[in-house]
């Protein structure tokens, strides 16, 4: 995600620069493979394909967006400042659990299945032995 929709997103009242600031203060919660930086060419093409303005109007971008990935994004849930946000962390956590219950449950269910046709699967040999 860019750094200006995760301002719009965690409502931030000073949008890109108070993600900046809590980056800054928290740099070992953000390790460099978080997040990159977008070129001249990227944000070029990113304009040409969503039609905002224009690199160089008033009003448009004068730094180089952040680009955030699922980790990142985390992350800045947990040392924003606003409500949205601790709500977001809060929401991100409930997801990690219901995710980790569901993945536990279905290796229980597909062992079981196994286990199944192994069992399956050996009785039919030993029939087919008997028959022989």
């Amino acid at each position: 995600m860019l750094d200006s929709d995760l301002a719009r997103l965690y409502e931030c009242a000073i949008g890109t620069k108070t993600i900046n600031q809590a980056i800054k203060r928290n740099l070992e919660r953000f390790p460099n493979d978080f997040y990159f930086q977008l070129t001249k060419e990227e944000l070029f093409d990113l304009k040409s394909q969503i039609g905002t303005s224009s690199w160089n109007s008033y009003g448009g971008v004068r730094k180089l967006p952040y680009v955030f990935t699922e980790q990142r994004v985390a992350m800045l849930a947990t040392v924003i400042k606003t409500s949205i946000a601790a709500g977001m962390s809060v929401n991100i956590m409930r997801a990690f659990v219901a995710m980790r219950k569901y993945i536990s449950k279905n290796l229980i269910e597909q062992n079981n299945i196994n286990n199944l046709v192994l069992e399956d699967h050996n009785y039919y040999w030993k029939i087919e032995k008997e028959l022989v």
